[in-house]
């Protein structure tokens, strides 16, 4: 006869043997599944680091593309009567060609490398384009400009530097004839440091006002033809060394040269600025002129 608390008692241990079973079941089932998330958080983890990783690599390693044309020295040369001096564009991986100095000394030379958000580069051209426009239209003076994308981070995420620098290519390239008022209307009401500048809609605006083409110039800003160009020619400005001067590279956002010479003066007093140039001037033509000799006393 069987003893019933030997019967309850083996109840008992079978439904312990099985709680166990089920729950050793259980814990393999739960570790196979973190396995297999484990291993494809790797993966995509894995993934995502080398998708970051290319997009570094191809953004260090920027496609060479043409620059635009009337750009081969890097900027923009305006001279007599505003015209901007006609070149071809700059073929991919091809060095910049330095604007010639004039060498009878009678015009001076002034380059300005200047980014659209940069608040000093904005006080130096609103003060000083009006008084320069005279001057280059009766061809005492050549202006070039070089627009520069340094700023480019400094806009909120908008990249507003490099793509006011590649509207400013665009219209040199499609519409040289409106770049001087375009460049003007860049620095007029500019942009504050740190927010995000024009919209793609608004540079169009303002190139138009300027007198660029419309069907020409828009597209060009729209897909950001020269955006690598004015990448490489920044580098080139930053690396240095700067044609037709002592000045190793650009270290800010603003470099003004005349007749190769860096102005450090006041960059919202006109008159200082003025002062400048006409030493330039002065000096220039000291170092090219050629004294007349003096009657001997038999003569």
């Amino acid at each position: 006869m069987t003893d019933p608390d030997e019967s309850r008692s083996g109840d008992v241990r079978a439904a312990a043997r099985e709680k166990a079973r089920q729950l050793r079941t259980s814990q393999q089932r739960k570790d196979r599944r973190n396995k297999t998330l484990l291993s494809g958080g790797i993966v995509i983890g894995v993934l995502a680091i080398a998708a970051i990783v290319a997009v570094v690599i191809m953004g260090a390693i920027r496609p060479t593309v043409p620059g635009p044309k009337n750009m081969a020295s890097d900027g923009v040369v305006v001279g007599s009567g505003l015209k901007v001096k006609a070149t071809p564009a700059l073929a991919a991986d091809a060095k910049p060609i330095a604007s010639p100095a004039d060498p009878s000394g009678s015009t001076v030379d002034i380059r300005i490398y200047a980014d659209y958000l940069c608040k000093l580069c904005g006080q130096f051209q609103r003060t000083n384009l009006k008084q320069l426009e005279p001057l280059v239209k009766n061809g005492a003076v050549t202006v070039e400009m070089h627009p520069v994308a340094i700023y480019t981070s400094h806009s909120a995420g908008t990249r507003y530097s490099l793509r006011a620098a590649n509207a400013a290519a665009c219209v040199a390239n499609y519409s040289p004839a409106a770049f001087w008022a375009f460049n003007e209307a860049l620095f007029t009401d500019q942009p504050a440091e740190g927010g995000p500048g024009l919209t793609d809609q608004e540079l169009k605006k303002r190139a138009a006002s300027a007198g660029a083409s419309v069907s020409d110039v828009n597209p060009c800003i729209d897909d950001g033809r020269f955006k690598t160009w004015v990448g490489t020619a920044s580098d080139r400005a930053l690396s240095g060394p700067i044609p037709n001067s002592d000045v190793k590279k650009m270290t800010n956002a603003l470099l003004v040269l005349v007749n190769g010479k860096p102005y450090t003066g006041s960059l919202t007093n006109a008159d200082d600025f003025k002062a400048f140039v006409l030493q330039a001037q002065g000096d220039e033509y000291s170092s090219t002129s050629t004294p007349t000799p003096s009657p001997s006393a038999g003569s």
